[in-house]
């Protein structure tokens, strides 16, 4: 099983401590986050590198500017594997990543 990792005091000190605001920028990443675990499946799915990346990089600076480090780091090595042309990494991680955003959905 992978964790989270989430630094919600990191996230809280990105909000001025604004709870409500953190919480609205949770839930906008909680919908964001499906559209690119699809483009993730569907990149990998058709071998697209750049498609992988894309998504990678969506959910990579997301997951950073909320203190979301489980999630930061999977798509940071997704990402730099696209960068590279491949969709390897991506294809073996992809369960992690969809458990990681199903437990981005409990919070």
């Amino acid at each position: 099983m992978v964790d989270l990792h989430w630094n919600k005091a990191f996230a809280l000190e990105q909000t001025a401590g604004d709870e409500e605001l953190l919480e609205e920028l949770l839930t906008l990443f909680k919908e964001s986050s499906a559209g690119d675990y699809h483009q993730l499946q569907l990149g990998v799915a058709q071998g697209d590198a750049a498609a992988v990346m894309r998504a990678a990089h969506s959910l990579k600076g997301a997951a950073a500017s909320l203190g979301i480090e489980g999630i930061r780091q999977l798509a940071l090595e997704m990402e730099a594997d696209g960068r590279n042309n491949s969709v390897e990494v991506a294809r073996g991680k992809l369960a992690a990543m969809g458990e990681l955003l199903e437990q981005l959905h409990q919070l």
